[in-house]
């Protein structure tokens, strides 16, 4: 029964999203040993320490409704009287328009929580300067051009200054949301760049075909499902599909001509489009490419995020997070993905990908399926 009731405490414990919440709380901390007979109710936060024997049932709700709170910020750095704020928004992770999920997951839609952070600051007069904290491969091409035009409406509303700093990565999308900004900076080590897209289809006729499998469509209009795995791909349908990716492709370049004079300026004509071919590069190199302004870290960029903004080098500096979503530095990182996924060896290279049937801004370097 103890170790069953363990086991049940640590799984409820990391378990649901902020739409699913599955928890049991206790108030105030239990020393020692503790024993408990018949039936036990309990509410807010637990901590048990030492040894514990429970005899009865345990019984255990979950919430159905949404208890998320809204954002609000949190200062992690500086005073926090400051007359001026510097705001630091986090981009991290895949960018698409869907919740995330798994144990211990935020369940955030990455759009929908950007847009809602934006507007946050859009409202509160006190922030002076914006920092975007970016850490993304990128993502889809729609659910990129939502949150750089949610970006461009909010620069043109509030007319402060905008820095973005490159974590680790700054591919596809999360590069084209970095150019937005007045000023990008990126770590001498970040992987930057990937002005491409790619769509991932896979072809499964063989494998059905070696199961006897044979799909039977019932279709109106014929290139309805150019693009199915279940059967080889058209000529036609893949210059359907290909005009489409190369459309997105010249956006996103014109895009990047836009924003970034001085890397036209930087290249002559005949190797300025080596830029756009998907590749991708050092944060050291990007910056000597004219991609990026400079390289630096996540303090220097907070640092002329307040030059920028005409703040003292004290101002305070905020993280907008809900209640339940901690925040004691400029790094952490909202948890909008299982904490456990990368232990459990179930992802079958590809796969994921094969769930995104989606033209993607995506620096994409996992395998994927092939016929050899």
């Amino acid at each position: 029964m103890y170790r069953c009731f363990l086991l049940c405490v640590f799984l409820l414990s990391f378990s649901g999203c902020r739409h699913w919440p599955l928890r049991v709380d206790m108030l105030g901390n239990v020393g020692g040993k503790m024993q408990m007979n018949g039936d036990m109710n309990v509410t807010g936060d637990t901590r048990v320490d030492g040894t514990m024997k429970m005899i009865g049932d345990l019984n255990t709700s979950i919430k159905a409704n949404n208890t998320a709170s809204p954002l609000s910020p949190v200062t992690v750095e500086g005073n926090a009287d400051s007359s001026g704020r510097v705001a630091v928004i986090d981009v991290d992770g895949l960018l698409v328009y869907q919740n995330g999920s798994g144990i211990g997951s935020m369940g955030e839609n990455p759009v929908a929580l950007f847009q809602e952070k934006i507007r946050t600051v859009e409202r509160d007069p006190a922030v002076a300067a914006v920092v975007l904290r970016i850490d993304s491969p990128g993502g889809g091409v729609t659910a990129t051009d939502m949150m750089c035009e949610t970006l461009r409406r909010f620069k043109a509303s509030r007319g402060i200054p905008v820095v973005a700093c490159v974590l680790s990565t700054g591919a596809g999308g999360a590069y084209q949301l970095a150019v937005q900004a007045d000023h990008v900076i990126a770590h001498p080590t970040s992987i930057v760049g990937g002005i491409g897209v790619i769509l991932n289809l896979y072809s499964m006729e063989d494998t059905l075909g070696q199961y006897n499998i044979a799909a039977i469509p019932v279709k109106s209009g014929e290139k309805i499902d150019g693009g199915t795995p279940v059967r080889t791909m058209e000529p036609e349908e893949r210059k359907l599909l290909q005009g489409i990716a190369d459309e997105f492709h010249q956006r996103f370049v014109d895009d990047v001509k836009t924003r970034r004079p001085q890397l036209v300026a930087a290249n002559d004509a005949a190797k300025i489009d080596d830029w756009f071919d998907g590749r991708v590069v050092t944060g050291q190199s990007a910056a000597e490419a004219s991609l990026v302004d400079q390289t630096g870290y996540l303090d220097d960029a907070i640092r002329v995020a307040k030059q920028m903004g005409n703040l003292d080098a004290n101002a305070s500096v905020v993280m907008l997070r809900r209640d339940n979503d901690r925040a004691h530095t400029t790094l952490d990182v909202t948890p909008n993905e299982s904490p456990l996924g990368s232990l459990l060896p179930l992802n079958i290279p590809g796969l994921d990908r094969s769930r995104l049937p989606t033209f993607m801004y995506l620096w994409q370097i996992e395998p994927s399926f092939a016929t050899r």
